[in-house]
C-alpha cells in the first residue's frame, strides 16, 4: 500500500526518472532508488560547505577507502565526489610500484601524495595493500609484511601529527555478493578492463583475505583513527553511510551561514 509520501516521490522529476527506467516499473525500486538519491543530494551539499571550510582555513584531510575487490570502492569515491570543486580534491588510485619506487622506503610513495594545505585526497586502495592485498598474493616478502605491521600505526600518527585528518573506510561485502559483482562486470563489455589477475583469484583466496584483514584490525584499529566498517552488499546504503561519517566527524563549520550571521 504506498503512502502519501511514497506518491509524492513518485510524482516529482526524480520519482518518475526511476520509475521509468526499466521497461517493466518497478514501484518499490523507484521509491528506494529517489529517498537514496533525495538524501545522497542533501549530503553533497553538506560536503560543498565542508570542502569550502577545508579551503578558507587550509585544513587537510585524507580518506582511505580499503575493501575487498568489487566491493565498491571506487564508485563510492566517484559518487561522492561529484559535485565538489575538482581542483581542491584529488583521488589517488596508485599502480604497481616502479622498480625505483621498489627500492623506496614502503611508505615513501603514498607520502608524496598526501594532501596539501586546502585540499582532501581520496585513496581508492592505500599503504594497506601491504597489509592484505600483498601478502595474500605473495606480492611481498615476510618481513617487508612484518615492516610495514610496525611502521603503519607511527606513520599514521606522523599524518595525524601534522594536523591532518584522516578516515579508514573498509568496504565489507559478502562472498556470495563479491561473486555476483565479478559475473556482471565479466558479461558487461564496458566493465570487463576491471576485472585483473588479481580479482579472478580473489573468490579462491576469500579466507586468506579474511585472516590478513582480521590482523589488520586488529593491529591498526586506532583510538584517533578507528576503521569503519561498511556494509557494502547495498551500494546506495554504502555510499549513504560513508558521506554521512565524513560529515558528522569532521568539525567544519557553514562559512556562508556564518558570514550572514556576522553582518
Amino acid at each position: 500500500m504506498l503512502t502519501e509520501e511514497d506518491l509524492e516521490l513518485l510524482n516529482s522529476n526524480l520519482g518518475l526518472k526511476y520509475l521509468l527506467l526499466d521497461k517493466k516499473p518497478n514501484l518499490d525500486k523507484a521509491i528506494r532508488l529517489t529517498k537514496y538519491e533525495k538524501e545522497f543530494n542533501k549530503l553533497q551539499t553538506e560536503l560543498v560547505k565542508l570542502q569550502n571550510w577545508v579551503i578558507e582555513k587550509n585544513k587537510k584531510i585524507v580518506i582511505l577507502f580499503e575493501g575487498r575487490d568489487a566491493a565498491g570502492k571506487g564508485g563510492a569515491i566517484r559518487r561522492i565526489t561529484a559535485h565538489i570543486n575538482p581542483r581542491q580534491y584529488r583521488i589517488v588510485a596508485l599502480p604497481k610500484p616502479t622498480i625505483e619506487e621498489s627500492g623506496q622506503w614502503y611508505f615513501q610513495r603514498y607520502v608524496n601524495k598526501l594532501p596539501k594545505p586546502g585540499e582532501i585526497v581520496f585513496f581508492d586502495r592505500s599503504w594497506y595493500n601491504r597489509a592484505v592485498v600483498e601478502p595474500v598474493n605473495g606480492f611481498c616478502t615476510k618481513y617487508q609484511y612484518q615492516s610495514f605491521m610496525k611502521q603503519v600505526n607511527s606513520f599514521e600518527r606522523m599524518i595525524m601529527d601534522a594536523d591532518t585528518y584522516l578516515i579508514k573506510f573498509y568496504f565489507s561485502i559478502s562472498k556470495e555478493e563479491q561473486a555476483l559483482r565479478f559475473k556482471e562486470i565479466k558479461s558487461n563489455p564496458l566493465k570487463k578492463w576491471k576485472m585483473t589477475a588479481v580479482d579472478r583469484k580473489a573468490q579462491e583466496l576469500w579466507d586468506d583475505y579474511t585472516a590478513f584483514k582480521l590482523k589488520m584490525f586488529d593491529h591498526t584499529n586506532l583510538k584517533d583513527s578507528p576503521w569503519i566498517i561498511i556494509e557494502a552488499d547495498k551500494k546506495t546504503e554504502a555510499r549513504i553511510e560513508a558521506l554521512k561519517y565524513f560529515i558528522d566527524n569532521i568539525p567544519y563549520e557553514d562559512l556562508e551561514e556564518k558570514d550572514i550571521s556576522d553582518r
